[in-house]
């Protein structure tokens, strides 16, 4: 499961890192900084895809922004460029995705990586004695130790108004999620799933299909570097958002006894 992550890059900086093309056509550097990213939001995406008309040119590496939760090809239209509303389909098993009709396609030819710095994930935890409710859900950050940053697995999908054909594509997003491996399976029974970069030409690949080791679950050791700290409870609500959200809790201020670290 991933319901909410941070990211504190923006897209020149990554496009410099992975000597991509930015073709998120914003000018605000800062405007994909976000503590608290949650479904439906715009996100950075990393793709590899052909020059427009040049199939048979290299792809290139691009960074884009989509909308997180994947409105597959065949979504009817609510009204002229709206998508019908629907539950966001933001997370997709990754031992399910490509026989998945909202996904297979994009398993094939569409696949993503999102980068993050952490994300969360609630536990539900005893309270402390005399507290009003025996249970909380404790809020929990997961992320590389060093702090470097993760990338994610995902599949993008293009949804077009057909009854507006010249109307302007929706570029949407899903993320993989897997069995929670190692340390992490205290927190939750699923993660996102990380791609490692030596497997990144493999997974970007738009001319071939992804080779079904890729969607397995990683070892234990793949994501023995990712700790877990607990958080303050500021991000159970979406309109909190700030570098605050990331600090760690300290056993009095928590709602539970587990603790990673």
């Amino acid at each position: 499961m991933c319901g909410r992550y941070a990211t504190t890059t923006d897209p020149g900086r990554l496009a410099a890192e992975l000597d991509a093309i930015d073709e998120t056509e914003t000018s605000d550097q800062g405007a994909f900084t976000n503590y608290n990213v949650a479904p439906t939001t715009q996100v950075l995406t990393v793709v590899e895809r052909h020059d427009h008309g040049r199939p048979d040119d290299d792809p290139k590496r691009r960074i884009r922004r989509m909308r997180w939760g994947l409105i597959p090809a065949w979504t009817k239209a609510a009204e002229p460029g709206v998508p019908v509303k629907g539950k966001p389909l933001f997370n997709a098993r990754a031992d399910k995705a490509a026989t998945t009709p909202s996904f297979r396609d994009a398993v094939k030819y569409r696949r993503c990586l999102v980068p993050m710095d952490g994300w969360y994930e609630w536990v539900v935890e005893p309270t402390a004695p005399g507290a009003t409710s025996k249970v909380a859900k404790q809020p929990y950050y997961m992320a590389d130790a060093d702090g470097s940053r993760l990338y994610m697995a995902g599949l993008w999908a293009v949804w077009r108004d057909r009854s507006q054909p010249e109307s302007e594509p929706l570029l949407s997003c899903t993320i993989l999620t897997t069995d929670a491996v190692g340390e992490l399976t205290r927190i939750h029974d699923r993660m996102p799933l990380p791609m490692s970069r030596e497997r990144w030409d493999a997974w970007l690949d738009p001319d071939h299909p992804a080779p079904a080791t890729l969607l397995e679950t990683p070892s234990a050791d793949a994501v023995a570097a990712i700790v877990a700290r607990p958080v303050p409870a500021l991000v159970n609500s979406v309109r909190n958002n700030g570098p605050e959200l990331l600090a760690r809790v300290s056993g009095a201020e928590k709602t539970g006894q587990i603790s990673l670290l």
